[in-house]
């Protein structure tokens, strides 16, 4: 208490020289209850705790069973519920995001279960904004150690850190951000993840029986990651993923997309590599064919390379501008084997701005918020769409639309200018060329929504459900041989989407839902 009284002091003396008595009266009253908070810990620091303890309400106590909690005496990671109103404060600021009378995303955000896998300087920027968010579970993830090197991008992490767990660096600090071990539960794992059942033990299970909401990949290693990503894959659970963050310095190159899209990125293009190798040996192994080793065409799990509804990554597009560090004298000489911090692990020394790492981590931190408290947002592709073709595909729609209006107009129910006699609706399209950027390059990210075809081949605009105007959120990027399919059926069947994939058809509708061109639409 003596160590806050002066702060407190100064602080209200400058308060009351010219600000109202109401902010006064608001002021003391949250000093007087931080000043009980911070009793209630100073009373309890004397108390050690295993992973176990510091997490009771956790279903996952046996793997935590590897590593205890290392406690000094700045921590506060010892256990004691907040008061609701104290709580309800801390996370006023999301909860007005989140929250609408129609909406109430911040509940989601409280109630999600999350795994992060890798917490040095992205995973642990990304975990500690999930913590200050209100996410209630956390699973921690990451065999290493805090090192001296690693101080200039982790998130949390200080000199006296180094040499302990990552993990329990990291659940220490979160501890001090909220200290109420059932609003915030905490479960650290010191260990690698493998994939191999046998040495991850109950690692990737969820907690109390339930489902991840998200798995956010945070790892640096090229097979490592790829295991896990083609573990989420055939179970189809969400991942938002991180490529590579060394090397580079741009924050307004840094873009979230599909894997594919990853360009200028080399962990991605070698992730993408190992991915169809796992997929095109259990192919073979199963006597399937994959196309293009993809995927696409079968909707074999290696489909989530090109589906950023599966995969979401973060990645920088910009070139990398410096090298790896050369290998010591020191190295060779000893043998580079010697130098990894486990087997099969990189030994080369990755430049990295700490800046980097910051951002990425962060950005997984927004998209995986966003997505929980059903707020998504529709990230930026890096490619952009030439004005020229812009006009091109708008003249197309509208020809099109013209020409269906002119053979329907003899059918239109009795009463009405646009519907049909078959609920068919013909009328002007809805939008303008300035339209058609967002909905190629933000909705349907410059690729075809039915097969994956990207920009190459020649892409047009149709209209999802003939019975509604050619609006924004009713209109899909085609390939021309899956628009000439989709055409035909709705000439023989009286709709085009009867003849696509069940599983395709959830994906168009459900990106569909996602735009949103006017405020008033919200």
């Amino acid at each position: 208490q003596q160590h806050h009284q002066p702060f407190i002091n100064i602080s209200m003396n400058e308060r009351l020289s010219g600000q109202g008595t109401a902010f006064a009266i608001g002021l003391l009253a949250g000093s007087i209850a931080t000043l009980a908070i911070s009793s209630q810990t100073k009373s309890q620091r004397s108390t050690t705790h295993t992973p176990s303890e510091v997490d009771s309400s956790s279903s996952s106590q046996p793997h935590q069973s590897s590593a205890t909690i290392q406690q000094d005496d700045t921590s506060s990671s010892q256990q004691h519920p907040l008061p609701d109103e104290i709580r309800s404060e801390m996370l006023s600021r999301n909860s007005l995001y989140f929250s609408s009378p129609t909406n109430n995303g911040m509940q989601r955000i409280t109630n999600a279960n999350i795994l992060i896998v890798g917490l040095g300087g992205v995973g642990s920027h990304t975990a500690h904004m999930l913590a200050r968010a209100g996410v209630n579970y956390l699973r921690l993830v990451d065999f290493d150690q805090v090192t001296l090197s690693s101080l200039n991008r982790h998130a949390v992490a200080t000199l006296q850190d180094v040499g302990l767990p990552k993990a329990t660096v990291l659940c220490n600090h979160l501890r001090q951000i909220c200290p109420d071990g059932e609003r915030l539960v905490l479960d650290p794992i010191i260990k690698m993840y493998t994939g191999n059942r046998e040495k991850d033990g109950a690692m990737m299970d969820p907690p109390n029986g339930g489902e991840w909401d998200i798995i956010i990949d945070a790892i640096d290693d090229v097979p490592t990651k790829a295991n896990l990503i083609s573990y989420c894959a055939k179970r189809n659970l969400r991942v938002i993923s991180c490529m590579g963050a060394g090397g580079k310095s741009d924050p307004t190159r840094v873009h979230i997309s599909d894997l594919r899209s990853a360009s200028r990125d080399p962990l991605a293009t070698a992730v993408r590599q190992k991915l169809r190798q796992l997929g095109k040996k259990e192919a073979k192994e199963a006597g399937i064919k994959i196309t293009n080793g993809s995927g696409v065409a079968n909707g074999g799990w290696l489909s989530c390379i090109d589906d950023d509804s599966k995969l979401a990554v973060v990645f920088s597009s910009e070139k990398v501008v410096v090298k790896l560090a050369a290998i010591t004298d020191e190295q060779k000489a000893e043998g580079m084997e010697n130098f990894g911090a486990v087997d099969n692990m990189r030994v080369r020394v990755l430049p990295v701005l700490g800046t980097m790492p910051a951002i990425m981590g962060q950005a997984l931190a927004a998209m995986a918020l966003c997505e929980l408290g059903e707020k998504p947002f529709s990230p930026v592709g890096a490619e952009r769409v030439g004005r020229n073709l812009r006009h091109k595909l708008w003249q197309h729609l509208k020809s099109r639309e013209k020409k269906l209006e002119e053979k329907l107009s003899p059918c239109l129910k009795e009463g009405s200018a646009n519907v049909t006699t078959d609920g068919i609706y013909i009328g002007t399209i809805q939008i303008d060329p300035d339209d058609v950027e967002y909905l190629m390059a933000e909705l349907w990210k410059n690729k075809c929504a039915l097969s994956g075809e990207r920009l190459g081949t020649v892409l047009e605009l149709h209209r999802w459900d003939k019975c509604q105007p050619a609006r924004p959120n009713n209109l899909v990027l085609m390939s021309v041989k899956s628009a000439h399919k989709f055409e035909k059926d709705f000439e023989e069947l009286g709709d085009g989407r009867e003849g696509v994939d069940a599983h395709v058809r959830r994906r168009v509708e459900a990106r569909l839902a996602t735009c949103v061109l006017d405020a008033e639409d919200l």
